[in-house]
């Protein structure tokens, strides 16, 4: 099946089209509906009749966004009308909501004529929170939108003028500092003259570009003065006009330092690039083929090249989809009257700044895991990036605010909580912890640190101030592979082969002697297992908390900690718990890593260290202990089990939370079964601490809701240790690191 019967299937499955509408207030009750609709309904109409702004409290204008065309230039369709251009339009919806979490009306309007178009989208002001113009021709675009800018209280965005404007902006930057050139020196050439070129050569001169350094080619040539003088070309294109002689692109391209094209495929020949100026900058974004294709550009010339086009199959893709998103979340999250230059110049600057940070590992993966480094290929952030939301909204709230278009004001730390959450459960969840980390760092041991992720991880470390990394492993590994990916920092770096380790061999020896470790044996643990080393580092004091298992299969890697430093003074049994975040829940999930078959005793002592956990991400613990027997239903020693345990909690004065059992894992998550069914329940409300009887049902239930679920997974998280030590899964990213890190550091606060 080819790309267009698989689009075809893809749109017509059930339900047709993209999108829908979702509610999002209960609906379930009578009262729920009077309250949505008639009469409760009219207590907030009232209010907004009283005060218009409240439309953004009562309503969800302020997060919506319409999305208007009349068909008249789709993207590689032309002008084929309203109704033909629907697809799209919801299209656009889609990524608005993907990546910005910003919800969208399309709205197709069957009017060509400019005054026709401004007077149906200057009445729909009321509904919306903004409004995103797409695909219509120029130059009544131009048109178009600059009357609603100046009509409507809203921002009003063409983002087929200012999208790639903005995002080639980012690239252009980026370039300018690998090749050594100054924006205001280059020699710039357009290859089109539409509505995306003129936006685009408009916004190269905000950044710092000169505008008598710009040529513009439309399919006649160079535009020129005496073209502009004769008629030839339309206000638009005479803005850009030039007093020098008539030519065509291979003319305009000879000397230049920079090419962008917006026009067709394959008008560019490797001669004209080896025309150019030294290290010349080529932006061949036509749809779907460049100007020129990127192997042809790249191997065109001996010295570099940099190159970008609007493809996903090459290095530096010029996407849309990385501005209008995030733009419009900034502007729609201060209440800004309009989308200024000063906006899209701070989303370019911040999307330029992003390309030179490190790129975390889903990124890398999303793209064929091929290195993503800050240079030549690699010049602006990638789509799927999910950073990119953090870096351009707050970038553009913040202009909007400077700049006096903005109506109501943000908190920066804040905001950027408010926007990791429009992302995900997990991400809020984590920043709780991120932030008590930040309060007061600690020094935390990485195992393995002369890995690459460990590395990484620690470089994060560092820049968010979470933690102080001690990277254990080999110097010149470490210094080399910080090196070859571009890290400025200094770690701090514990090489376990270089110096002089007597103390550490000692209290190895010291607490391993009568379990079958000699001296001998000690010393070659200290100097040649980092796990060893690091465990010990943590128990002396050293360090004050410990990662480890990016290498090593769980077990293996848990057992050097489990020696040296071993479980706290109140517990004798350590235990793996993950967090699982879905959209409106979360949910501990304990043991799933260590204990094979517990007894009530170690159920009863999980149970606590979760409970524990759950506070350190600011979550009042409700626990259940799971079995396939409700209360009694079923009764053996295997049921017998986890009630027991549940009654030694009630009856435990330390275990100052709501637990219950046993039941079965519906009942525990289940309000009305709990409440319905089992009104004598301990528990008021649905558990948040899953405490299962055994390992196997532990790793089996987790597993299943984070993948048929949709949960989102932090962990594992140990409990029960003397001293703050986690085991990182195998294969783990960065971020599941640097997260890990941020609840080692807050275990250690605790410590204290």
């Amino acid at each position: 099946m080819g790309l267009d019967e698989d689009s075809l299937d893809y749109h017509s499955r059930e339900p047709p089209g993209k999108i829908e509408i979702a509610t999002t207030k209960p609906t379930n009750t009578q009262r729920d509906l009077s309250l949505a609709y008639s009469p409760g309904v009219a207590a907030a109409c009232r209010k907004i009749d009283e005060t218009p702004d409240d439309a953004y409290k009562y309503t969800a204008k302020g997060n919506l966004v319409g999305v208007v065309s009349n068909g008249s230039a789709v993207l590689g369709l032309g002008d084929i009308g309203a109704q033909a251009s629907k697809p799209v339009m919801e299209g656009k919806g889609v990524l608005f909501k993907r990546f910005a979490d910003i919800d969208v009306f399309d709205v197709e309007l069957d009017q060509a004529a400019p005054e026709e178009l401004i007077r149906s989208v200057k009445a729909m002001e009321p509904t919306f929170g903004g409004i995103n113009l797409e695909d219509i021709k120029a130059p009544e675009c131009f048109e178009i939108e600059e009357t609603l800018r100046e009509e409507m209280d809203v921002p009003v965005f063409h983002d087929d003028q200012h999208g790639t404007a903005i995002i080639s902006g980012a690239a252009l930057l980026n370039a300018t500092e690998i090749n050594g050139k100054n924006l205001e020196d280059l020699d710039i050439v357009f290859s089109g003259a539409g509505a995306s070129a003129i936006a685009t050569a408009r916004f190269y001169v905000s950044l710092g570009a000169r505008k008598e350094n710009i040529t513009m080619c439309d399919s006649s040539g160079i535009i020129t003065e005496d073209r502009a003088d004769s008629g030839d070309v339309n206000e638009f294109k005479a803005e850009f006009a030039r007093d020098v002689p008539e030519g065509d692109l291979a003319d305009a391209m000879a000397g230049a330092d920079v090419f962008v094209g917006l026009s067709v495929a394959d008008i560019v020949s490797q001669e004209m690039v080896r025309s150019m100026a030294d290290e010349p900058v080529i932006f061949a974004m036509a749809n779907p083929d460049p100007e020129i294709s990127y192997d042809d550009a790249k191997s065109a010339r001996d010295d570099t090249v940099i190159v970008a086009t609007g493809r996903s199959d090459y290095p530096n893709m010029v996407n849309n989809v990385l501005g209008f998103p995030f733009i419009f979340r900034g502007a729609l999250d201060v209440r800004a009257t309009e989308i200024n230059e000063e906006m899209k110049v701070a989303a370019a600057e911040a999307l330029a700044d992003l390309a030179k940070q490190d790129v975390p590992d889903a990124v890398v993966k999303a793209y064929g895991d091929q290195p993503l480094q800050f240079g030549p290929d690699y010049i602006i952030p990638k789509p799927l990036d999910p950073r990119v939301l953090f870096e351009v909204a707050p970038a553009v709230a913040e202009a909007a605010t400077e700049s006096g278009v903005a109506r109501s004001e943000l908190d920066a730390d804040e905001y950027v909580e408010t926007l990791e959450a429009r992302l995900g459960k997990s991400r809020e969840m984590m920043r709780v912890v991120l932030n008590k980390a930040k309060s007061d760092p600690k020094r935390v041991a990485l195992a393995e640190g002369d890995d690459e992720k460990m590395i990484r991880a620690a470089y994060q470390m560092v820049e968010e101030g979470i933690a102080e990394p001690i990277l254990v492993g080999d110097r010149e590994t470490i210094e080399s592979t910080a090196d070859s990916l571009g890290l400025a920092f200094d770690p701090e770096i514990a090489d376990p082969s270089t110096a002089d380790h007597d103390e550490y061999v000692d209290r190895l020896y010291e607490l391993r002697g009568r379990k079958g470790i000699t001296r001998s044996e000690a010393e070659e643990l200290v100097a040649k297992d980092s796990n060893y080393f690091a465990s010990v580092m943590v128990e002396q004091g050293d360090a004050d908390a410990m990662l480890t298992g990016l290498t090593h299969h769980y077990p293996s890697a848990l057992r050097p900690p489990l020696q040296v430093v071993g479980t706290a003074d109140d517990a004798e049994y350590a235990a793996g718990v993950y967090l699982l975040t879905f959209k409106n829940r979360i949910i501990f999930c304990a043991d799933t890593t260590v204990n094979q078959d517990p007894d009530e005793e170690v159920l009863a002592e999980i149970t606590k260290h979760t409970a524990e956990l759950a506070r350190r991400f600011n979550v009042e613990p409700r626990a259940a202990m799971l079995s396939y027997s409700n209360f009694g239903s079923v009764d053996n020693e295997g049921t017998r089990k986890p009630r027991r345990a549940a009654d030694a909690l009630r009856a435990d004065p330390e275990a100052d939370f709501p637990v219950d059992g046993e039941m079965q894992a519906d009942t525990a998550v289940v309000e009305d079964i709990l409440n319905g069914t089992y009104e004598f329940s301990d528990l008021d409300d649905p558990a948040n601490v899953l405490v299962f009887p055994n390992l196997e049902a532990g790793n089996i239930g987790y597993k299943l809701l984070q993948r048929l679920g949709g949960a989102e997974a932090i962990g594992p998280m140990l409990v029960g240790m003397d001293k703050p030590v986690h085991v990182i899964q195998r294969g783990d990213e960065v971020k599941d690191i640097v997260n890990l890190a941020g609840v080692a550091v807050v275990d250690a606060q605790q410590n204290e």
